[in-house]
């Protein structure tokens, strides 16, 4: 059964978990098996897919698309209008250690940017604004706005036309 959390003016499929304490935008979908820890901010008229774990630290814009899969560590920021692909995959430490404190590099994600499924993009990336990832890269450093990277590690394939 699925319902309406008219309460909270969005969507949250009963097999999804938004702790309390967290803030989830009108109109935004939540679907199933979604986890969304305490803290973090989610904006209006996203759609968030099956499987998705969202930490503390987390700031989604508005109209963002997170595909299954997706893990949103603490320190990732993503603006409005963005694209993330199934199973893209997101970290925010570059030299992590059982039981070591960590070095949390945060990765923002511009306005209007795609990243596609099985990406994999590491800690203290900037992804720029209408940039888009190809299927399976390996971001290791920033990305310009409104280019195309692919590969490992992702290299600039083409240039796009901005948006304005």
């Amino acid at each position: 059964m699925v319902v309406e959390n008219n309460r909270q003016g969005f969507f949250q499929h009963p097999a999804a978990l938004v702790e309390d304490g967290s803030v989830v935008g009108v109109n935004t979908r939540v679907w199933a098996f979604v986890h969304i820890l305490s803290g973090a901010r989610i904006g209006e008229d996203c759609n968030i897919c099956d499987h998705v774990f969202i930490e503390n630290d987390v700031v989604v814009g508005d109209r963002v698309t997170i595909k299954s899969g997706v893990q949103l560590w603490d320190g990732v920021r993503i603006e409005d209008d963005v694209f993330i692909g199934p199973n893209a995959t997101f970290t925010n430490d570059v030299f992590p250690r059982s039981r070591q404190p960590y070095n949390l590099l945060p990765i923002y994600v511009k306005k209007g940017a795609s990243i596609g499924a099985n990406a994999t993009i590491l800690a203290g990336v900037t992804i720029g604004e209408g940039a888009m990832v190809g299927a399976g890269a390996v971001v290791t450093k920033d990305v310009p706005a409104n280019v195309v990277v692919a590969g490992n590690p992702a290299k600039i394939i083409r240039r796009l036309e901005s948006a304005s």
